[in-house]
């Protein structure tokens, strides 16, 4: 007789499949782990500080897209609703009229509204918009600086290293939380 015993082959049938199965659940719970530390991990995306912000005109011409992601935003709490927007109207315009010839927006993005005697209300078409900033220009030069330019996300493709980010001479271009992608102009920059 043989002092060696031959393996049994369901032992180590046996051994083989409860080591596949410890590894595939050893995989899973990596992935798994992977995949909650990425959801948990906070998103960045582009946004434009009001602050900080030339209005150079970088945004309509910079952005990758055709018509630019930025847009103009009205911070109505602070707009004084005037009769002469500087920021609707041309520097010496013709007459306080809606004609285009007296229009600052190239685009005639900015819609103006009575009120009541002296009001005004200005409104802007996104659609529009193509980040000129024009309107801001003359509403914070002149005016109260209740226009600004913000990054719109619904249009954005969120490139990692945003082309208008990389132009913008004020370094107005920063990274915000995605859960809070907007940075609101509660007061005139100085």
């Amino acid at each position: 007789m043989n002092d060696k015993q031959s393996p049994d082959p369901s032992s180590r049938r046996n051994f083989l499949r409860n080591g596949a199965r410890i590894a595939a659940m050893t995989g899973l719970g990596a992935l798994g782990g992977v995949l909650a530390s990425r959801s948990q991990a906070e998103s960045w995306v582009w946004q434009i500080d009001p602050q900080k912000c030339l209005r150079c005109g970088n945004c309509a011409t910079e952005c990758v897209l055709e018509q630019s992601a930025v847009k103009c935003v009205h911070a109505y709490a602070m707009c004084g609703y005037c009769n002469l927007c500087t920021g609707y109207f041309e520097p010496e315009p013709n007459a306080l009229t809606t004609a285009a010839e007296n229009q600052l927006c190239p685009t005639a993005a900015i819609n103006r509204t009575f009120v009541e005697d002296p009001y005004y209300e200005y409104t802007i078409d996104e659609k529009l918009c193509i980040g000129c900033s024009k309107c801001v220009e003359g509403c914070n030069r002149f005016g109260n600086g209740s226009l600004f330019l913000q990054i719109r996300h619904d249009r954005c493709v969120h490139c990692n290293e945003c082309a208008i980010a990389r132009t913008c001479p004020g370094d107005a271009f920063v990274r915000v939380p995605a859960r809070q992608p907007y940075l609101l102009k509660t007061t005139h920059a100085h």
